[in-house]
């Protein structure tokens, strides 16, 4: 039996993707071959890899001026690629300032990065909140080799509610979390970027979408790999690409162009956010701890509106536990924040959104009214 999987990542992958690819394991395309024994160089996987960037460019609105490439490391290795392409200078030479937004764990990882390479500046953080809202972000100086932002934070559920200003900057940005999930204009950005497993793809691929201009500012010393002129000149095969990971994006791709495109995707995540957020909103046993302005469409956490007190640990792990037991699972919140999560990226159908709420209202009832008190509340904004 098939469950609603609401786990950040790997997450769930179109139910019609998996079924294709089920078919096409030792026969693809026709070729006699499952893609995972492919040649990368072969003739085979080239309109592979070619209609994956086709689909990618059409769907996500590329402009011409742009390069894709399919690359691994996942999103964390790019904490340290954009620094080095963008920022990096040679031996002796005065470091370049990199402005960054603090918005959570993930921001806070490419900060640390940045800061091996060059002079970083913090522009604004929302740590002062336990990053529970996006903090006004004021521009970055001109000298600044890029700004960088983290579009949508997964563990702690926030969301950019626009593109922030960045003047003659080169924008980049962490999109992993929220690639296709709503239309986004990339003209505005100088670098996106995104590990796979969240709404494209299986883990183990990364999609780089990088503006021309910004190509070929690496150091000499900075190794081939970590290069962004060489993987664009070499057109994501310097090494062997991760095959089989690009073969289901480009599934997942035609999958979401049938669907209708972003603007319906975004259409049908709204939907679904919607139900989750109001039924937090009204319920007396849970809450949203996100500002309202700021909130996730894709990662959404919820806590207890109790703040203390011994049964809090033992509620939130039967909650866990007993949506499990209902094919809801995965809903336990990230391991350095706690409470709980729900993950709904483009493969989560409408109906385990309202399973979900379901259970919720069950679940809800079984805590009793003594434990919805005056004594618990809120603690989000």
């Amino acid at each position: 039996m098939r469950v609603y999987n609401f786990s950040a990542g790997p997450s769930m992958l179109p139910l019609p993707v998996l079924e294709r690819a089920a078919a096409e394991m030792t026969d693809a395309n026709g070729t006699g071959q499952s893609v995972m024994e492919m040649s990368h160089r072969s003739g085979d996987f080239k309109p592979i890899i070619e209609n994956a960037e086709t689909l990618l460019r059409e769907i996500l609105g590329i402009p011409g001026n742009y390069r894709v490439l399919f690359l691994q490391g996942g999103a964390s290795l790019q904490f340290s690629m954009i620094p080095l392409n963008l920022a990096g200078v040679e031996q002796g030479e005065q470091k370049k300032r990199i402005t960054l937004v603090d918005t959570g764990i993930w921001a806070k990882k490419a900060a640390d990065e940045a800061a091996k390479y060059a002079e970083l500046r913090v522009a604004a953080s929302s740590a002062d909140k336990a990053y529970t809202y996006i903090p006004p972000a004021p521009a970055p100086e001109p000298e600044s080799a890029y700004y960088h932002i983290t579009w949508n934070n997964t563990i702690v559920g926030t969301k950019w509610p626009a593109i922030p200003g960045a003047g003659s900057v080169p924008l980049a940005a962490d999109i992993s979390s929220a690639i296709l999930s709503e239309p986004l204009d990339v003209s505005r950005f100088g670098v996106l970027y995104a590990g796979a497993q969240k709404n494209l793809g299986p883990a183990g691929t990364t999609v780089v979408v990088i503006r021309e201009d910004l190509i070929g500012r690496a150091p000499s010393w900075v190794p081939a790999m970590l290069r962004y002129d060489i993987h664009c000149k070499e057109a994501s095969m310097y090494n062997t690409p991760p095959c089989y990971g690009i073969y289901i994006i480009g599934l997942v791709l035609e999958w979401l162009k049938n669907l209708g495109g972003l603007e319906a995707m975004g259409k049908i995540n709204r939907k679904k956010a919607a139900l989750i957020y109001d039924y937090l909103d009204s319920s007396r046993a849970f809450c949203s701890p996100v500002d309202k302005s700021c909130r996730s469409l894709m990662n959404i956490p919820f806590i207890l509106r109790e703040t203390e007190g011994p049964q809090k640990k033992e509620i939130e792990g039967r909650f866990v536990a007993e949506a499990a037991g209902a094919g809801l699972v995965n809903l336990a919140g990230h391991r350095l924040v706690g409470g709980m999560r729900a993950s709904i990226y483009n493969a989560m159908p409408l109906e385990g959104v309202e399973a979900l709420i379901r259970f919720m209202e069950r679940f809800e009832k079984t805590i009793g009214e003594n434990q919805c008190s005056a004594r618990y509340f809120c603690r989000g904004l």
